[in-house]
């Protein structure tokens, strides 16, 4: 028997580069409408999606197509350089990105909803380019190996394992009984908030083509705007109506399903919810009052410019309004560990995920209490149900992880040419897939400037965190390839 069942694998990346080929359809009606000469760009991208998709499915077609773990962890990590390379297709034919380096730069950090840029004139780029750029978040948001899960029943695989490798969060909690109509829940959900979002921005002033690729963006909490000013170039109501639909993407999507079905004493029983609101207005209260002191705006702006960057931060989305860095230097302080913050599990969201931090938090009180009764059976409780050790231990071994990468990371970019300040703010928001971070890649800056060197080692570090560490580590681990 063989370790690795490569059937299933090399199917599903044929998959793969057949959505990829269909996604770029959607920008051909753009090309000819605005006329921008990318026509034949998308088209030559579109043919050599197919022509790979169609090889590789055809190379599998009698293949054993069985999914394990290890097959489901591969494939997720396998999948994810395979997006990498097709997504870039159309940056690289059309040469509207110089470099290589650049190029893959922005579709990492798009298919991972980083939101980080290398582009000094966002409007200068043709309309077409724009919406493939927010098309790659929209499809990297809910991940689009569970689009993909639902269709594999189809193909005669089972999807569990995907799922458990690729849904945010620490736990994937499903929906209905099948895989499949679990995967198919959270996109209509998605896609129905994508669309409604769409309607109010444009609604309120904002063009249709810019209200699409926000919409796409806000839903996917990745960030990419159409404008260098990003969400500021808008009006009060917009950067309102965008922070209300940042905070809904970052909630867990079981939720909006349980909602939807009119089940709110379960919502509002999740002791993770209730923290991801709590700490949304408690620092939006305390950065308001900070902000009004420090500058001369007024206080309505000084509440909406701080809703908007903690909505924007907490939920990686990365928007940005404010230029958070020039308030004051302890308000960047509170920015810079809300980049490790991250919204809830089972959102589009990246970071920590306030699940984690919520569990540490109610531990280390409870460490406490058995420090007096150590005869004592004091369990950690999460939404009512007890929290089993393994999944405790789960969660310090992730902190270790992360904390001991974002370290790692830093001081190889320190190495790389980078300042202390820059060097931290740079993986911390890669790791985290935030945008903005603060030193030389602040708010009102970008990743341009970056060496070469540096722009690769972040985009390995954006798809690391994107896939929540385990993912991409396991698959190094001797464990992993011994046949046991």
């Amino acid at each position: 028997m063989k370790l690795i069942r490569y059937g299933a694998i090399i199917r599903v990346l044929g998959v793969l580069l057949c959505i990829v080929a269909l996604s770029m359809i959607l920008c051909l009606p753009l090309s000819l409408y605005y006329q921008t000469g990318h026509l034949h760009n998308f088209i030559s991208s579109i043919l050599i999606c197919l022509l790979g998709g169609g090889l590789l499915l055809f190379a599998a077609r009698n293949m054993d197509l069985t999914v394990n773990k290890r097959e489901g962890y591969l494939i997720v990590v396998l999948a994810w350089l395979t997006l990498w390379v097709s997504c870039a297709l159309p940056y690289y034919i059309s040469g509207e990105i110089g470099s290589i380096t650049d190029i893959f730069f922005e579709t990492m950090s798009g298919l991972t909803t980083t939101g980080a840029t290398i582009i000094n004139d966002i409007e200068a780029l043709p309309r077409d380019i724009l919406f493939w750029r927010s098309f790659t978040q929209w499809l990297g948001g809910m991940g689009i190996i569970v689009l993909t899960v639902a269709l594999l029943p189809l193909l005669g695989i089972g999807g569990i394992e995907l799922f458990v490798a690729e849904a945010p969060g620490p736990t994937s909690e499903k929906l209905h009984p099948r895989i499949k109509d679990t995967a198919k829940a959270l996109w209509f959900i998605y896609l129905g908030f994508t669309l409604l979002l769409w309607f109010l921005l444009w609604w309120n002033g904002m063009d249709w083509f810019d209200g699409i690729n926000h919409a796409l963006t806000t839903m996917a909490t990745g960030g990419f705007s159409t404008k260098n000013a990003s969400i500021a170039y808008y009006s009060p109501q917009i950067q309102y109506i965008t922070a209300v639909f940042m905070l809904l993407a970052g909630v867990n999507y079981s939720l909006h399903y349980l909602a939807l079905r009119g089940k709110f004493k379960t919502v509002f029983k999740s002791d993770e919810l209730r923290s991801y609101f709590y700490m949304v207005s408690v620092l939006t209260l305390i950065i308001t009052v900070a902000v009004f002191q420090v500058t001369d705006i007024t206080i309505e702006k000084a509440f909406r410019d701080s809703l908007f960057q903690i909505a924007s931060i907490i939920t990686t989305t990365g928007f940005v309004t404010a230029d958070y860095t020039s308030w004051d230097p302890s308000i960047t302080a509170v920015f810079f560990l809300l980049l490790f913050m991250g919204a809830c599990a089972g959102s589009t969201a990246g970071g920590i995920k306030m699940i984690r931090h919520t569990v540490l938090f109610k531990n280390s009180i409870l460490e406490f209490k058995r420090l007096l009764h150590p005869r004592a059976m004091i369990r950690l409780k999460l939404n009512g149900r007890i929290v089993p050790p393994r999944v405790l231990t789960h969660i310090l071994v992730f902190f270790l992880l992360y904390i001991g990468t974002f370290i790692f990371g830093t001081i190889i970019v320190i190495i790389a040419g980078e300042d202390l300040l820059t060097a931290a703010g740079a993986v911390a928001t890669s790791i985290s897939n935030v945008g903005p971070g603060i030193g030389e890649v602040g708010p009102v800056n970008n990743f341009a400037t970056m060496n070469g060197f540096t722009k690769w080692f972040l985009s390995l570090i954006m798809l690391i965190g994107r896939l929540e560490l385990f993912t991409v580590f396991i698959i190094f681990t001797p464990y992993f390839w011994k046949n046991s």
